[in-house]
C-alpha cells in the first residue's frame, strides 16, 4: 500500500501520467486526415476514414507506453514486437486511404517517430528514409495526390525530436541505474565499516577479558581479593564493551588517546606485560586524535594476543604514534595483516596517514607505527 506522501509513488505516478501526455498530445496533428475523413460525401468512407485515425492513435499510445516501460526498467526492446508495431501502424495509415485520400501521409511522421523510438538506430534510419521518400514518390505516381513536402519536413523533424527523447531517455534510465549502484555500494561500504569497527572493540576488549579471566582462574586459591578484583574488572570490561557495541550501531561510539591509553596500561598489565607509556596525551586534533586511539588499541590487543612479549613501549607526538615490543614478531610478511589492521589502514587513508608495520630496528618484536602529515601542530580538535 503506497501512502499518499510516499514521494517515490508520487513520482512513479507523476511519470506514468506525463507519459500518456507524451505520446497522446502530438495526436492532434492528425486533425488533418480526420477532417478530410468527416467530410467525405459517402458514409463508410467517413466511418472507415475515422475509425482508422482512431485506431492509429491508440495504437501510437499504446506502443509508445510499452517502448517507455522497456527502457525504463532497462530492459532491451524486443526487436520482431517492435516491427511487428510498426507495421501495424503503416497497415492502419494505408487502410485508411478511402476516408482520407493523400492526406493519410501524415500518419507517416508518427510511424517515423515511433520506428526511431522503437528500432536501432540505423534500421530506424530506413524506416525515416521511406517515409520521407514516399509523399514525393506517390505524388508522381497517384494523380491528384501533392508533393505534401510538409510532410516530409515535418517526418524529419518528429525522428530528430523523437531521436532526442530515446536519447533522454536512455541516458534517465542510466542514471538511475548509477544512483542505484552508488547507493548499493555505499550499503556495502557501511557495512564494512561497521564490521570492521565491531572488529576492532570486541577483539581488544574480549582479548583482555580472556587474559584477566585466566589470570583470576589462577589466583583463586592463591590471593581471592586479587581474584574478586580481576572479576569485577572482567564484568567492567563486558559492560564497556557492550555499550561500545551499541555506541557502534548508533554511530554515536567515539575513540580518543587518552582512553585508549589508561585501557592499554589495564590490559598489559593484567597480561604481565611491563608496559612503558607516556602518562598524559597531547591535545590533538579531533579526528587525529580518534586515528591515534584506535592505533593504540589496534597495537595493544595485538601485542597481549599474539606476541608473547614481556615488554610493550608506546610513544606518542603530535604527528605519530608507535607501539613496539620485544615478542616474537611477524610471523609472514607485514602486508598480509588480519582485518584489525585492515580497518586501521582504512582509517589511517582517510587522513594521508602512513600505516608501517614489520620488525623495529633492532630485529626483535614487532613495530606498529602510524604517521599524519604534519599541517601545522598548533591546531586541536
Amino acid at each position: 500500500m503506497h501512502l499518499p506522501w510516499d514521494r517515490n509513488y508520487l513520482a512513479t505516478r507523476h511519470w506514468r501520467v506525463t507519459g500518456w501526455l507524451l505520446a497522446a498530445v502530438w495526436l492532434f496533428f492528425l486533425n488533418i486526415p480526420l477532417l478530410a475523413a468527416l467530410h467525405q460525401a459517402e458514409v463508410w468512407r467517413r466511418v472507415l476514414g475515422a475509425g482508422t485515425l482512431v485506431a492509429f492513435g491508440v495504437c501510437y499510445v499504446l506502443v509508445f507506453q510499452w517502448a517507455r516501460a522497456h527502457r525504463l526498467a532497462h530492459r532491451a526492446i524486443p526487436l520482431v514486437p517492435a516491427w511487428a508495431a510498426v507495421a501495424v501502424l503503416v497497415g492502419l495509415g494505408l487502410a485508411g486511404i478511402p476516408g482520407t485520400g493523400g492526406d493519410w501521409l501524415t500518419t507517416l511522421v508518427f510511424v517515423a517517430a515511433a520506428a526511431v523510438f522503437l528500432l536501432p538506430t540505423r534500421q530506424a534510419l530506413v524506416v525515416v528514409a521511406l517515409a520521407a521518400l514516399t509523399p514525393p514518390v506517390t505524388a508522381a505516381l497517384v494523380h491528384g495526390w501533392e508533393a505534401e513536402g510538409t510532410v516530409v519536413f515535418a517526418v524529419l523533424l518528429a525522428s530528430f525530436a523523437m531521436f532526442g527523447v530515446t536519447r533522454l531517455t536512455q541516458r534517465n534510465a542510466e542514471l538511475q541505474g548509477a544512483q542505484q549502484e552508488i547507493r548499493r555500494l555505499a550499503v556495502a561500504e557501511e557495512r564494512a565499516r561497521t564490521a570492521r569497527d565491531l572488529h576492532d572493540i570486541l577483539g581488544h576488549s574480549l582479548t583482555v577479558v580472556a587474559v584477566k579471566a585466566e589470570l583470576a582462574g589462577r589466583l583463586l586459591e592463591l590471593d581471592p581479593a586479587k581474584a574478586a578484583t580481576e572479576i569485577a574488572d572482567i564484568e567492567r570490561l563486558a559492560r564497556q564493551a557492550l555499550a561500545d557495541v551499541r555506541g557502534t550501531v548508533g554511530a554515536y561510539r567515539g575513540v580518543n588517546l587518552a582512553t585508549e591509553l589508561a585501557g592499554a596500561r589495564s590490559a598489559l598489565a593484567a597480561a604481565g606485560i611491563v608496559a612503558d607509556l607516556p602518562e598524559t596525551a597531547p591535545a590533538l586534533p579531533a579526528e587525529r586524535d580518534e586515528l591515534f586511539g584506535w592505533t593504540v588499541r589496534e597495537g595493544v590487543t595485538n601485542v597481549v594476543r599474539h606476541s608473547g612479549a614481556r615488554r610493550c613501549e608506546i610513544r606518542v607526538d603530535p604527528t605519530a604514534v608507535e607501539i613496539r615490543d620485544d615478542g616474537r614478531g611477524p610471523a609472514g610478511e607485514p602486508e598480509s595483516a588480519g582485518h584489525g589492521l585492515v580497518g586501521l589502514r582504512e582509517r589511517a587513508r582517510r587522513l594521508d596517514a602512513t600505516v608501517t608495520v614489520g620488525r623495529p630496528r633492532g630485529g626483535r618484536g614487532f613495530l606498529l607505527r602510524v604517521t599524519v602529515p604534519d599541517t601545522g601542530r598548533g591546531a586541536t580538535g
